[in-house]
């Protein structure tokens, strides 16, 4: 059977562009949720509530992704793809209503960013295998072309939740915004033919699949995968909270504008990875990951702001589809399942991080104030001044991960070259109509 390989494309890359624009608008109004909902029910721990509600999106994505991955052959991708959909309006509605549908206001945001995080994972789950059995050939060019449309996301919601929240706008109506992208994809799904994935093509069986769990080196991309998306993804959710104080301009711009640098370098990826190899793209994506959070830490200013964002930005660019590809062609038999496995391990340390990123702000605001009592008497530009410096010390903690990695990728880059260069396995896969 003949598949429509430019609208499976298209669909996939207005999924992805989807999720870029909630988590775009969740960043814009994470402040405002926390002051309407949790500064109210408990101002010392405020910033670690909403670091938790947003973090526990990323859990959600976590465990979709890890269960869906192995059934997505028998579930169907077109299926599982228009349930994405439903779950990202769902979950909007509830965080919307949570103070009218229960009075566990805290408990009822979560639930409904939970639902959000399904939504989130349920599209990971579908777009990266599909676009491997789309174009087997070339994975690591392709998934980063599909992965530009994810800052592409956050270009477009982050310039729509600064523009409304000029007009006042409220955060609620920002947040309904997002309804009309995630319709749009679920509408195109059911009127498009899916494909079943590169593996039941090749006539594989499932237990080959979970055979590959056992390779050793899949465990250390495992690992890998964890720290570097808790170097891209929670400080980018987190930067708005943390920079708006310090750097003279809203944070979300800073946000935007490395978005823009990723959406337009994730289209180079493929020459870059053939002269580098892709773990050579990872290595230096990890140091200047590194260098950029550290820069972050110190900003205090537009220019240093810019300037910090733009290391953090090229550093982290690459990253996740590249680490997506890595996967897919180094074990090409594990399908959907290893490919799930390597998006659990990056929304499981999102959702670690982001809520330690709310603790380490919530500890150092008290200890920078001399006390709970002194913070709580801290008034005007004092107060910001303190929540200023507590909020950017954050990031220095997290800069630690990728310089983890320039130990480990270093190591794996040196040996592949030793014995001639990066070598991907392939399995065969029909060829689809264009």
């Amino acid at each position: 059977m003949n598949y429509n390989k430019p609208r499976l494309f298209l669909v996939s890359l207005l999924a992805l562009c989807t999720a870029g624009i909630h988590f775009a608008i969740r960043s814009s109004v994470a402040g405002a949720i926390e002051a309407a909902y949790f500064t109210p029910i408990d101002k010392l721990k405020s910033a670690e509530m909403i670091g938790a509600v947003l973090g526990i999106a990323a859990l959600g994505f976590a465990f979709t992704i890890a269960i869906g991955s192995p059934l997505l052959d028998y579930l169907g991708m077109g299926r599982l793809l228009a349930l994405s959909s439903l779950c990202f309006i769902v979950g909007t509605v509830i965080v919307v209503n949570a103070a009218s549908i229960s009075s566990d206001v805290y408990r009822t945001v979560w639930i409904g960013m939970v639902v959000i995080g399904i939504g989130w994972g349920l599209v990971e789950t579908v777009i990266n295998p599909l676009t491997t059995t789309l174009y087997p050939e070339e994975k690591t060019a392709r998934l980063n072309v599909l992965h530009a449309w994810w800052p592409g996301g956050i270009i477009i919601g982050g310039v729509l939740g600064v523009l409304l929240g000029n007009l006042d706008v409220t955060w609620q109506n920002k947040m309904y915004l997002t309804l009309l992208p995630a319709a749009a994809f679920g509408i195109l799904c059911l009127f498009t033919k899916f494909p079943p994935t590169e593996r039941i093509q090749s006539g594989l069986p499932a237990s080959v699949m979970f055979q590959e769990l056992k390779r050793p080196m899949f465990l250390v991309w495992f690992g890998s995968m964890f720290l570097t998306a808790a170097s891209e993804l929670a400080p980018g959710q987190w930067v708005d909270i943390a920079l708006t104080r310090t750097v003279g301009m809203q944070g979300i711009w800073l946000l935007i504008y490395v978005s823009g640098l990723m959406f337009v370098m994730r289209h180079f990826a493929g020459p870059l990875a053939h002269k580098l190899s892709p773990v050579g793209l990872l290595w230096f994506s990890c140091l200047l990951a590194s260098l950029g959070l550290v820069a972050l830490s110190y900003a205090n200013s537009p220019v240093t702001g810019l300037l910090a964002a733009t290391l953090w930005g090229t550093g982290v660019c690459y990253m996740w589809p590249t680490m997506l590809a890595a996967a897919s062609e180094r074990f090409p038999r594990g399908g959907t399942l290893l490919m799930g496995l390597m998006g659990t391990a990056g929304m499981l340390s999102i959702s670690w991080v982001l809520p330690e990123l709310g603790r380490i702000y919530d500890a150092k605001k008290i200890e920078y104030a001399g006390g709970e009592a002194q913070f709580n008497a801290l008034v005007g530009a004092a107060k910001e001044q303190i929540l200023g410096a507590a909020s950017q010390i954050s990031f220095r903690y997290v800069a630690v991960l990728p310089l983890v990695l320039l130990v480990v990728f270093g190591a794996i880059w040196q040996y592949e070259r030793s014995r001639g260069g990066y070598k991907p396995e392939a399995i065969k896969s029909k060829a689809f109509a264009d």
